[in-house]
């Protein structure tokens, strides 16, 4: 029986130590920073910062949401675009007032965020 064992414990060992490296090369995702502000007459824009611009923050959908008891309302969206030397968003006139904030969803290799809530001054 343990002439059996120790094959397949080198075995093991071998798989375990072929596997890690791999694993440990796996790069974690881009952080992502969303930032939200309000214009006149309920304009909402904002900003999306990353270490990685091009993959995380270029084109990225952000999208509005206005806080509500119970489940928040998906109110607008847009694509971040290069703005001077930034990715801007703007989801332009929504005439709304209450709290909002700004959520990039999770894509890949790249984080979530969501910006601080923001009350409208309409």
């Amino acid at each position: 029986m343990r002439s059996k064992l120790v094959p397949a414990v080198l075995a093991l060992g071998i798989c375990a130590a072929v596997a890690l490296p791999g694993a440990a090369g796996a790069r974690a995702p881009a952080d992502t920073t969303v930032t939200i502000k309000e214009e006149a007459s309920g304009d909402f824009y904002g900003y999306v910062k990353s270490s990685k611009p091009l993959k995380c923050a270029d084109d990225r959908k952000i999208t509005l949401f206005r806080v509500r008891a119970g489940k928040d309302e998906r109110v607008a969206s847009d694509n971040a675009s290069l703005s001077g030397n930034r990715y801007r968003w703007s989801t332009g006139n929504t005439g709304l007032s209450g709290r909002f904030y700004a959520r990039a969803s999770r894509i890949a290799g790249c984080r979530a965020d969501t910006s601080p809530t923001i009350r409208s001054s309409q």
